[in-house]
């Protein structure tokens, strides 16, 4: 099972008023395991940068000036999406970004049944609790320190951690047991055990004698019927 972690830097909250997507990153996971491969892009906006959203990112006009355009990038992030589920921290928003750039290259939209959104599984794992995504690694003890900043890729790696602890968190075991199966068939690794003699089963008649009496106290058994 192929899902994709995603997460969107932007220019502001609105994109049908005009905010962009200035980087993209994304972590692969395969059967709920990291496998090590990710996508990451700067985009240039192709507009200024608001001082609100260059506090949150540190990514100024200046820096994406020379960074591929969302044209450039899109068959290649789309490759990597791929057909397959998109976990996302408040997808909606992501989702409408994504949406909004797609929709002016004529690309088809993102369905939203395609995301799970972390926001909404933590709010039902833990209603009431605060689901911002440093709160959710400090509840999970998730090592967050070098996020003093928002960065798409980083904080992809971040959530795709956040998302095994909310589904049921890692099975060290499972992996434990996939590694000896594996190892199973190379002879080094190989141990022969010794079979061990069955044990007697059989009631002895003491054993019976003491059963029947037992019976015999009880009201209506459904063993005499």
């Amino acid at each position: 099972m192929r899902e994709i972690v995603l997460d969107t830097e932007t220019t502001g909250f609105d994109p049908a008023g005009g905010d962009r997507i200035v980087e993209v990153g994304c972590v692969e996971l395969v059967n709920h395991v990291a496998s090590g491969k990710t996508f990451q892009s700067y985009i240039n906006p192709e507009r200024d940068m608001p001082e609100g959203a260059f506090r949150v990112h540190g990514l100024s006009s200046q820096f994406l000036a020379d960074k591929p355009k969302f044209a450039d990038v899109v068959e290649d992030l789309l490759g990597f999406l791929g057909e397959d589920k998109l976990v996302i921290h408040n997808a909606s928003f992501d989702l409408g970004f994504l949406n909004a750039e797609f929709d002016s290259l004529g690309r088809p939209a993102l369905p939203p049944e395609r995301a799970i959104d972390t926001v909404a599984l933590a709010r039902r794992k833990y209603p009431g609790a605060p689901a911002s995504l440093d709160a959710l690694c400090r509840r999970f003890e998730i090592d967050n320190s070098e996020r003093t900043k928002h960065g798409a890729l980083l904080d992809a790696e971040l959530l795709a951690e956040v998302y095994l602890e909310l589904i049921g968190g890692r099975q060290p075991g499972l992996v434990l047991r996939a590694s000896q199966a594996e190892g199973a068939g190379e002879g080094d690794q190989t141990q022969t055990r010794a079979a061990r003699t069955p044990r007697p089963h059989a009631p002895s008649q003491e054993e019976e004698a003491a059963h029947a009496a037992f019976i015999d106290i009880l009201e209506d058994p459904i063993w005499k019927s």
